[in-house]
């Protein structure tokens, strides 16, 4: 790069570091990020915008030192801390691109993403060292690593053999700020490579770019009127995608302060809004339901809260409503999206919840959407198809995999595999997944619109329906769930229930219930595993067709 080609992209510079460095100039001394404890028992991490910058510029600095080069990936396998958002912005600014790794993983499955990422550095956090050193046995990654850091938890810092604490890489409030590494990095450069679920198949990384990431924010930013004199309650894990893109990174832009939790605990949650006067809160319905049906919701001040979000699954329109009655003056949000869109992509807003109850919304503010058929032809409204999109929020390719990456993107779309509907008015209902549609004696049914009919009832707290192996209907219909604490309810009463709602060929074979829905990290039920444990079910099931 020439000289003046070097001053004009310093100039222009636009990358994560460079939003945390500008608002640390405009807001040095408000507070950026808090762990949530009691003070009464210990005390509180947090630092200002300015300290957490200068946070990031000496992990920046620490990495350089050891060898770390821009492009270069640096895994980070934590639950949610005040150290996780330290390394989210060191990393960036020393150019590097972060791999954020689910801490629910066991040591083969993080082993995988290791290697298949490349990873030259490793930050984990103190109770996962043990998972890591698991993981890069089975991958054989231990030559590759130039960094091996422990993050502690608690105000602990110790590290294991093989292992450097992690304030030797952000160093101590004594130590001068070295100041911003001053490494030149291109907007399209890749910013995160962020590992999807593996539902189907092995985990893809999806690339994501600066530029794709701070767009997402711009949206976000603008279609939740996110403001900076907000206070964010982060407890849904910060290595998926909704927690850290949609609110952490559009809140350091902002100036907006953080309290992190490290998991979304109700009675912790609800504590939590009340004693920092949460303003802003983000759950997937899982959660949202957790709360209302925990004993201190009508016990706490939440009258601080004034926005809340969902999104990561359907909010059932019968939980709309009642959120909406016992939370009047908190106006809510459904955004729609995933992994490869940075995430969002749809948004339904507050005016909008009854009106458009159970849809996910138009086309957000950097996003084309649209509705399309087999052959990628536009489908008219009323006509179900798969949802695809358009928009700089989108991922650059998935690593290392040109083959996916190609037919993710066919035909100019990303294709989001979610089959959905739009109204009149450009309103996208998603109907299911594809994997989830259950196909059963050659009809199609929506396992959402059977658990919507199921919510309706008084008994029922939380299900999810999945279609089983079944010899004669091919997949049978059944449903899982759990009621609510002093209920009780038969199958028949719940067939007779769906029946008055559902035509008969989409009513469950079979009811079961279970204590407690089996979830992932950031909240979405794991039907995968409801399909497993009941496939015995089928052997029950007889019949005619309709029955």
């Amino acid at each position: 790069m020439e000289p003046s080609d070097l001053s004009v992209a310093r100039a222009r510079r636009q990358s994560l570091g460079d939003l945390l460095h500008r608002t640390a100039q405009r807001f040095p001394g408000r507070m950026a990020a808090l762990d949530d404890c009691d003070p009464r028992l210990e005390p509180c991490r947090q630092r200002t915008f300015h300290e957490l910058n200068a946070d990031a510029n000496r992990i920046a600095h620490a990495l350089i030192e050891r060898g770390v080069r821009p492009g270069d990936r640096v895994a980070l396998l934590a639950r949610n801390g005040l150290p996780y958002v330290q390394a989210i912005f060191g990393v960036a600014k020393a150019g590097a691109v972060l791999v954020p790794v689910n801490f629910m993983l066991g040591g083969g499955e993080v082993g995988y993403v290791l290697h298949h990422s490349g990873a030259i550095g490793l930050l984990v956090q103190d109770e996962l060292v043990g998972t890591a050193e698991d993981a890069i046995r089975a991958a054989d990654v231990a030559p590759a690593l130039r960094v091996r850091a422990v993050l502690g938890s608690n105000g602990r810092d110790e590290a294991s053999d093989g292992w450097e604490r992690f304030s030797v890489l952000t160093g101590t409030l004594s130590d001068p700020d070295p100041g911003d590494p001053g490494i030149v990095i291109a907007s399209d450069a890749p910013a995160q490579v962020m590992y999807t679920s593996g539902t189907e198949s092995r985990p893809k990384g999806a690339m994501l770019s600066h530029e794709a990431l701070i767009a997402n924010y711009s949206t976000c930013i603008i279609d939740g009127e996110m403001q900076s004199d907000d206070v964010e309650l982060h407890a849904l894990p910060l290595f998926h995608v909704a927690q850290q893109h949609v609110f952490l990174g559009p809140d350091v832009q902002l100036g907006t302060s953080s309290v992190i939790l490290p998991a979304p605990d109700p009675a912790t949650v609800l504590e939590a809004i009340e004693r920092h006067h949460v303003t802003k809160f983000f759950a997937p319905p899982t959660v949202w339901i957790g709360l209302l049906r925990h004993p201190d919701f009508d016990t706490r001040d939440l009258s601080s809260l004034r926005k809340g979000y969902y999104g990561a699954a359907i909010m059932p329109v019968e939980v709309l409503r009642e959120l909406s009655a016992r939370m009047p003056n908190v106006r809510l949000w459904n955004f729609y999206g995933q992994t490869e869109m940075a995430p969002l992509a749809t948004v339904l807003k507050p005016e909008d919840q009854l009106r458009k109850a159970g849809s996910a919304g138009r086309a957000a503010l950097n996003v084309e959407t649209r509705i399309v058929g087999p052959d990628g032809e536009r489908l008219p409204a009323g006509e179900v198809g798969e949802i695809v999109h358009r928009s700089p929020h989108a991922i650059h390719g998935y690593l290392d995999d040109p083959e996916r990456t190609a037919e993710a993107f066919a035909g100019g779309w990303f294709h989001s595999g979610d089959l959905g509907v739009a109204d009149d008015e450009g309103y996208i209902t998603v109907v299911d997944r594809i994997k989830d549609m259950i196909k059963t004696g050659g009809e199609n049914v929506a396992s959402r619109e059977v658990e919507e009919a199921l919510y309706a009832h008084d008994a029922v707290a939380e299900v999810a329906v999945v279609g089983i192996p079944h010899p004669r209907w091919i997949e049978a219909v059944i449903a899982v769930y759990v009621p609510r604490d002093g209920a009780t309810v038969d199958a028949a009463e719940l067939t007779a229930h769906c029946r008055e709602r559902l035509a008969g060929f989409k009513v469950p074979k079979a009811f079961r219930t279970i204590e407690a829905l089996p979830k992932n990290a950031s909240g979405k039920i794991l039907k995968r595993d409801l399909r497993d444990v009941y496939a015995a079910v089928a052997d029950e099931i007889s019949g005619p067709r309709g029955s």
